[in-house]
């Protein structure tokens, strides 16, 4: 996003009920000192936004090296997103470079005392549990898009995850009756932008609007009773989070 684009979208989610955005700006890391402070910057007054670190597992290869500015800015932030594992065939060449800053990532978050973690497993569900498993007190992990089997996602619920949904998961089959299975008191929206595609564009914080939607249909519940179970979650998981 460019930085007046950025802009837009703080002010809009602050004037959104539901939204609580977290700025993923780790797909690049803060690999400068002017992109931190703007980050910082669009955050500051806002109630409803908060920065998180992240290092994709798409662009770990060739972003390694920024794993030592990860770890001098986890002070800043309680949040870190989005980060794991992709099994991909397009990103089969660099799994060893994955799994090595996944882990590294892990270590980083439990050293810290933990921290509230947006996971990638596309493909890659045993492998992110296992990390998860072996890394116990690195954090609260959220499983974004969780698109694992139903074996792995009973496993994920034994070991305390939540999960994340958005409207591009919830219009296929298997998205809406991996949703289903979730524990309701343990799931939160997302948009997914700028990669997931909302009527043919990339989808905006807001229109987590229509995951809500579906989510009731989901559920068998009213809309406003879809926002409350929402909002509890929230609540819930930043108080257990210390984030609150």
């Amino acid at each position: 996003m460019e930085k007046s684009e950025l802009r837009r979208s703080a002010s809009r989610m602050c004037q959104t009920r539901l939204t609580k955005a977290v700025l993923l700006f780790g797909s690049r890391l803060i690999a400068e000192a002017a992109c931190e402070a703007r980050a910082q910057h669009l955050a500051a007054g806002k109630t409803r936004i908060r920065t998180a670190l992240g290092l994709h597992p798409q662009l770990v290869h060739d972003r390694k090296g920024e794993l030592p500015q990860f770890e001098r800015l986890i002070s800043e932030t309680r949040y870190v997103g989005e980060v794991g594992l992709d099994g991909g065939p397009e990103f089969k060449h660099y799994w060893e470079d994955q799994v090595a800053v996944f882990t590294r990532i892990l270590n980083i978050c439990r050293a810290a005392g933990g921290r509230v973690m947006s996971l990638h497993s596309r493909r890659a569900a045993k492998a992110v549990l296992d990390a998860l498993e072996n890394h116990s007190g690195a954090g609260t992990p959220i499983l974004h898009w969780f698109s694992g089997s139903n074996r792995e996602l009973a496993r994920a619920i034994d070991l305390g995850c939540w999960f994340s949904v958005g409207p591009a998961m919830l219009r296929g089959e298997k998205g809406r009756e991996l949703t289903a299975k979730m524990p309701r008191d343990r799931l939160l929206t997302e948009s997914d932008g700028p990669f997931a595609q909302v009527a043919g564009r990339s989808a905006w914080p807001w229109e987590v609007g229509e995951a809500i939607a579906d989510l009731g249909t989901i559920w068998g519940l009213s809309r406003a009773d879809t926002e409350r179970q929402l909002l509890a979650n929230l609540s819930s998981l930043g108080r257990a989070a210390g984030v609150a």
